[in-house]
């Protein structure tokens, strides 16, 4: 899930686009929800609870599945449209922090690493790859997360959209995962699901990897990332192939 933004939740950190470009090696940064982890059914759950507390009927991941990239605000509100209502601000802050609450204790009921990532994981390491994950999910759940699923100690840098003043499509928000991770910015590569995703890395000018496996709602192709891959046995032959033309 991305985070809605919220100021007061903002680090005051704040990458530059004119730090230096880094030191350290190669770096492979992901997205997480739709990308690495296939978490859309926890978060409908907990949408479906949080909607029932107010008296209505649960929605259907065809109505909402789309939007599980886009944030929990999001979904609270296709949730009422499908209902035929609107929500007002303050029931809409009332509802995202009822939300983030049962979402966090239930973060990793039924998500799981989508097939194939384990290895992908393994194989960037033994080939000397630092890893990162980029993403508009907050920094502490994305932590939370990747920890419940034993991932988290794959990635040198976790940095969601409270870790800076910035959040993705700003690219100052992949430069400073980067940074975070001590890794170099000319040989870093953006593996997403979204428009978001991908927007951000050709804003940075980093080459960036599109997944069709994920929360899009457009065809993954339409956005014209620079490769696409439909499963991650799909992924090392990629980013190989990118790092030796670096």
């Amino acid at each position: 899930m991305n985070a809605e933004s919220d100021p007061d939740r903002n680090s005051d950190q704040n990458p530059s686009r004119s730090a230096p470009t880094g030191s350290g090696g190669r770096i492979v940064v992901f997205d997480l929800d739709g990308t690495l982890v296939d978490s859309a059914g926890d978060l409908i759950s907990t949408l479906n609870k949080v909607i029932a507390r107010e008296g209505l009927q649960p929605i259907g991941r065809e109505f909402v599945g789309h939007l599980v990239g886009q944030g929990a605000l999001r979904m609270l509100d296709k949730a009422y449209q499908y209902h035929g209502m609107t929500l007002d601000e303050a029931t809409r802050n009332r509802l995202l922090g009822e939300f983030l609450r049962v979402y966090e204790d239930h973060i990793a009921d039924e998500t799981r690493a989508f097939d194939g990532v384990v290895d992908v994981l393994d194989n960037l390491r033994t080939d000397g790859w630092t890893l990162a994950v980029c993403t508009n999910k907050y920094e502490g759940l994305s932590r939370k997360l990747l920890g419940a699923l034993k991932l988290d100690h794959y990635f040198a840098a976790i940095c969601g959209s409270d870790t800076f003043s910035v959040r993705k499509p700003d690219p100052d928000h992949l430069f400073g995962t980067i940074d975070k991770a001590g890794s170099d910015r000319r040989r870093a590569i953006m593996v997403g699901d979204s428009a978001t995703d991908i927007n951000t890395a050709k804003a940075a000018a980093i080459p960036v990897i599109g997944v069709t496996f994920g929360y899009s709602d457009v065809l993954i192709h339409e956005l014209e990332p620079d490769h696409i891959v439909s499963h991650y046995r799909e992924m090392m032959g990629i980013i190989r192939k990118i790092g030796h033309a670096a």
